[in-house]
């Protein structure tokens, strides 16, 4: 299987978020696969929750779409299988930390394991509070992405790089998720903290920036001092919005962007 890194090392990566679902199971596997048939490199598939605090509207839209169609967590293993059987790129789940834990938190590695997943993004722990998800992801070797904001203080950006294994997600901007016009400036000088840190290099561990980005503009500008540019909102939309084949269309769009 292609790993995170190998994915995301070079010249730069395009990462896309789905939520796993939406519309429904069925679409949302082709939408996934559909967005590696068109330029990008790494998978973010999202496990719907119910209290998604960090999520914008399209993402909540499409959440609650899923849910209200029934998902369960074990779709997500379903949807990464599907997946993995079809494109060669790693497909990480991004999830809120309740789901695991009320799933199990061994039970939840090994299937996401089984289903040829790759890892998993967490952004409501940080790794003082995950010592559990550390401990199967090494049972299992699964990564793990940690989060890392503006905000952060030098010590917990240590321990973040520390800690992950894939690479560090990057928040660009404080707030919650969605297209904006202008990346925010602060990414840039997080990325820089990141790899003061040793968030990269040969054989520690890249940095992807995500939040607000939504253009091949951006999504290059992101490219020319981070490792990788994670798209989410603007998928969520197109995929609302014109399907599969819509999706296809934009995430070719930011492809160009690379």
């Amino acid at each position: 299987m292609t790993s995170v890194s190998t994915a995301i090392t070079g010249s730069g990566a395009l990462v896309g978020y789905l939520p796993v679902g939406f519309p429904t199971l069925e679409e949302s596997i082709d939408a996934a696969v559909a967005l590696v048939e068109n330029g990008v490199d790494a998978l973010e598939l999202g496990l719907p929750y119910s209290d998604p605090v960090m999520d914008g509207l399209a993402i909540q839209k499409a959440t609650q779409q899923a849910l209200a169609n029934g998902f369960r967590v074990r779709d997500v293993f379903t949807a990464v299988e599907a997946v993995r059987s079809r494109v060669d790129a790693p497909v990480l789940v991004m999830t809120y930390w309740n789901p695991v834990v009320q799933y199990g938190v061994a039970r939840f590695a090994d299937a996401l394991r089984d289903a040829g997943g790759a890892g998993l993004i967490t952004p409501d722990i940080t790794p003082d509070s995950a010592a559990d998800w550390i401990a199967e992801s090494e049972r299992t070797g699964l990564d793990r992405v940690f989060l890392a904001a503006p905000s952060s203080t030098d010590a917990r950006i240590a321990d973040t790089v520390a800690a992950s294994r894939g690479f560090v997600y990057a928040v660009s901007t404080m707030g919650i998720t969605g297209a904006r016009a202008q990346v925010d400036a602060r990414a840039r000088e997080l990325v820089a903290r990141l790899r003061t840190a040793g968030a990269t290099g040969p054989e520690t561990i890249a940095a992807c920036v995500g939040i607000g980005i939504s253009t091949p503009e951006q999504v290059a500008e992101v490219l020319s001092y981070a490792d990788g540019a994670i798209v989410g909102a603007k998928l969520v939309g197109a995929l609302a919005e014109g399907g599969v084949s819509g999706v296809a269309r934009v995430a070719s769009a930011l492809s160009q962007g690379k």
